[in-house]
């Protein structure tokens, strides 16, 4: 493992920690200013106003949603939409962004007077995006207004089909757009789309979904209300925003900060329940460690191996008993889902035995017959942090082949796809992370590709594990007090990683 000393500019950190000693609203140990200015500074937090949002996050941090592109014609469409009393159809996708986001904005609607249902596909009927018949369906059920959550931003040929039947279509997704721009709709939401200037551009799904919420509550509740929502809100969109991994810095530390701490003692019946069967009960802070991997496999769990409408239950249900019973499901398939990924975990390893050279690639593309298509992903993910390569693992089902791949900080996987978009039937993802669909006769000229496009932008030393240090620090510096320090930096993800000492 390689360890890397991070520099930081000693005049920025000087600086910084005379700041944070001058700042009484942070009450800080003066000893310790100058380890957290080091860290502050690392993360790019320069400034004592910087450092104030950072370390002591509240609901007025958040941005206007106006600032967001189309925001102001999705939320005056989605207000006609309640008045006039129509059906509104919220199109969703079967991960614990998606389907959260189908929550926020759902309830949001039926706080604000109005009504939705909600689709979420099948991860093996279905798979991936908006389809087709599903727009068809409910236009002929009377459905005039469709809102995509953590989906729909390539979805082209279903924004054409919502068109064509007099259908209104928002889409608000956070994935990258296609080099094709995005589709023709009533509003496009989100943050990466050309054009866009709003600030926070690493949302999730569900956080994107939650700025349509807020706008809609700002226009159509008194403020006290307004507060209190959002702050109960924060919950879902925290689970959200730590379970999709984006960066936890901005808008999301707002998010998971707040959410984090509502955690303490949640009121809705089904979160309860969650935290219950996750061994997560008490009144205490849960950690951004203990929601990535204790609470959101279960809710993912549901998409992965069976049907993901249990999640949205789960979070709009009253009665305890039917609470306590859909998160014993959760749990249950969780339980199945890993021991799914250790039987394909086993056979790849026995695959890397038979064939080094599959090992070896620059990006591991592997593949089996009638592995779980829920679990892939997740799989790809422990193959990286085995192996430090870009992984593509694809389950073969007679003559179509599905694909998951995770990748590396030093390798843009979405852009390797695109390099060989010819060889798919769709695609998407971002830069760690694609899901991909092709018949099963193009696996080898995908692997070959794969592996060239790799060659051509890694070296070997890009494999090698990395151990980022913040600071040197004297043993005698390790007290409760650096403790109590490094609290005010939690929660801990990408973007903000828990802070890492050589003494």
């Amino acid at each position: 493992m390689k360890w890397i000393a991070k520099s930081a500019d000693p005049g920025s950190v000087q600086s910084l920690a005379d700041a944070l000693r001058a700042n009484p609203a942070l009450r800080l140990n003066h000893l310790l200013a100058p380890t957290l200015a080091r860290l502050l500074v690392l993360r790019g937090i320069v400034d004592s106003e910087s450092a104030q949002r950072f370390l002591v996050p509240s609901l007025s941090h958040l941005h206007s949603p106006y600032a967001m592109t189309g925001m102001k014609a999705a939320i005056e469409r989605l207000e006609t939409a309640i008045v006039g009393k129509e059906d509104v159809l919220i199109y969703g996708d079967y991960d614990v962004d998606g389907t959260t986001a189908i929550v926020i904005l759902k309830t949001a609607i039926e706080l604000c007077g109005g009504g939705a249902d909600f689709h979420v596909p099948h991860r093996i009927r279905d798979g991936y995006g908006m389809k087709d018949d599903v727009i068809e369906r409910a236009a002929a059920a009377g459905v005039r207004l469709i809102i995509s959550v953590d989906t729909g931003i390539r979805a082209f040929a279903a924004a054409e089909t919502a068109r064509r039947l007099g259908v209104d279509l928002i889409v608000t997704d956070h994935h990258l757009p296609g080099p094709d721009g995005v589709p023709v709709a009533l509003a496009v939401l989100n943050p990466n789309q050309a054009g866009c200037e709003y600030p926070c551009k690493a949302l999730c799904g569900a956080g994107v979904a939650f700025k349509l919420a807020q706008g809609l509550m700002e226009r159509k509740l008194d403020r006290p209300d307004q507060s209190r929502l959002l702050m109960s809100f924060m919950k879902v969109v925290a689970i959200a925003t730590i379970a999709d991994a984006v960066p936890l810095v901005g808008e999301n530390r707002v998010f998971a900060q707040l959410g984090l701490e509502g955690l303490r003692s949640p009121v809705n019946q089904g979160l309860k329940a969650l935290l219950e069967v996750a061994q997560l009960g008490g009144a205490r802070r849960l950690t951004s460690g203990e929601v990535a991997f204790r609470i959101a496999p279960r809710l993912n769990a549901a998409g992965r191996m069976d049907v993901a409408r249990d999640v949205i239950e789960l979070f709009s249900v009253k009665d305890p008993s039917r609470a306590r019973e859909l998160a014993a499901r959760l749990d249950k398939l969780n339980g199945e889902r890993q021991e799914q990924e250790r039987r394909i975990l086993e056979e790849i390893e026995s695959r890397f035995e038979q064939e080094p050279t599959l090992r070896d690639a620059f990006c591991i593309v592997v593949d089996g017959d009638g592995w779980h298509r829920g679990v892939i992903g997740i799989t790809a993910t422990r193959v990286v942090e085995r192996y430090c390569r870009p992984t593509i693992v694809i389950s073969r089902n007679g003559e179509e082949a599905h694909g998951s791949g995770r990748s590396i900080r030093a390798f843009h996987l979405l852009d390797a796809i695109e390099s060989c978009s010819n060889l798919f039937t769709r695609y998407g993802g971002h830069a760690h992370a694609v899901g991909f669909s092709l018949p099963a006769g193009r696996l080898a000229d995908l692997r070959s590709h794969l592996d060239t496009y790799a060659r051509q932008r890694l070296t070997v030393a890009d494999f090698e594990p990395v151990l980022d240090l913040d600071a040197e620090i004297s043993f005698d510096q390790v007290t409760p007090e650096l403790l109590q320090a490094l609290r005010r930096m939690e929660p801990f993800g990408h973007g903000n990683p828990e802070p890492v000492f050589a003494a």
